[in-house]
C-alpha cells in the first residue's frame, strides 16, 4: 500500500519529467513535502483535450456519483481489480493520472513493539511518478485521486506485502492515452519499477502526520 509519500523535487524537475507545455505551468513554485498523507491535495498530472496539465486534488478518490464523502479507503486501489470496482471502474477507464513523488513510506513493528517507518526510493533519490486514477464530483465540488497498488516486489516484500505502482517514464504516454483500452492501461502497470526500489529506517518523528521537515528522510540505518 501507500499510506504516506514524499515530494520534494524541483518545479523544473516535475516540469521535464511530465513534459509540461501550457504557459501557466512555466514557472511555478511548489514547496517540498516530506510527509504527505491522505485527505490532503496532492499534484497529478492528466492528458485533457490532448495537452498534459498538471492538477491538484484531495488525495483519497471522491467518485464522480458519489452524494456525500466516502468514509471507506480510497486512497489506494488495487490494481488487479480498480476497473472492476465501482469506486474506481469509470475512472480507470477516462480518468488515468500520474502523481509526482520521489519516496514513500512503510512501517514495521519495532523491537519494543512500536513502528519502525521505512523510506523507499528510487536509485539516487529519482523523482518518478504513481500510476493513478482521479475523478470530479460536482455535486460536493471535490477533484481527488488515488495511488495504485500491486502485490510488492521482492526487494521490498519484508516492509509490507503490497506496494505502490511506480511507471516507468516511456510508459506515461500509453497510461494516459484516452483512448487505450482498460486491457491496454491494466498492460501498462505491469511495468512496475519496484525491483529497483532501495529503502532505510528513519525516524519514528514522520509517525505523526502532522510532522514536517527534510529530517524526515534522514536515515537511522543503511540502505538495502
Amino acid at each position: 500500500m501507500c499510506g504516506r509519500f514524499t515530494h520534494h523535487l524541483s518545479w523544473s524537475e516535475v516540469y521535464h519529467l511530465y513534459r509540461l507545455t501550457l504557459p501557466e505551468d512555466t514557472h511555478r513554485n511548489v514547496p517540498p513535502r516530506y510527509n504527505i498523507a491522505p485527505t490532503q491535495n496532492v499534484l497529478f498530472a492528466t492528458d485533457i483535450e490532448g495537452q498534459r496539465r498538471l492538477l491538484e486534488g484531495r488525495w483519497w478518490l471522491v467518485p464522480h456519483w458519489a452524494k456525500e464523502m466516502p468514509k471507506y479507503t480510497l486512497f489506494n486501489a488495487r490494481s488487479e481489480d480498480a476497473h472492476q470496482k465501482p469506486a474506481f471502474r469509470d475512472a480507470f477507464k477516462w480518468k488515468r493520472c500520474l502523481i509526482p513523488a520521489d519516496g514513500y513510506y512503510e512501517w514495521t513493528k519495532g523491537e519494543d513493539g512500536g513502528k519502525d517507518p521505512h523510506y523507499i526510493f528510487l536509485p539516487d533519490h529519482q523523482p518518478f511518478a504513481f500510476a493513478g486514477l482521479w475523478a470530479i464530483n460536482e455535486t460536493l465540488g471535490v477533484t481527488s485521486c488515488t495511488i495504485l497498488t500491486a502485490a510488492a516486489a521482492p526487494e521490498i516484500s519484508h516492509l509490507h506485502h503490497r506496494m505502490p505502482i511506480i511507471l516507468d517514464p516511456a510508459t506515461f504516454e500509453p497510461w494516459l492515452d484516452r483512448d487505450a483500452s482498460v486491457d491496454d492501461a491494466r498492460a501498462v502497470l505491469g511495468q512496475n519499477r519496484g525491483s529497483a526500489l532501495l529503502s532505510y529506517r528513519v525516524g519514528r518523528a514522520v509517525n505523526n502526520s502532522r510532522a514536517e521537515g527534510s529530517e524526515l528522510i534522514e536515515p537511522t540505518s543503511e540502505p538495502k
